[in-house]
């Protein structure tokens, strides 16, 4: 015997009216954190210059973790 096959009926797909969300503030940190870490030390890998500046995250102002409570 054969299965019955379901309704397959494809529903629209709704779309968001809100369109994308901005970057969040680490990637806008990252961004200007990466430039000024590749311009400190302009031969470094980039994935080394990622980590230095993704840990520099840890510490900064921008962070939302470290704004005064």
């Amino acid at each position: 015997m054969a299965k019955a096959a379901k309704d397959s009926v494809a529903s629209p797909k709704k779309k968001s009216s809100t369109g994308k969300r901005g970057p969040s503030p680490y990637n806008l940190f990252m961004k200007t954190e990466l430039a000024k870490v590749k311009e400190a030390e302009p031969s470094i890998a980039h994935k080394d210059a990622f980590k230095k500046a993704a840990a520099n995250w840890a510490t900064a102002p921008e962070n939302p973790k470290n704004s005064a409570k």
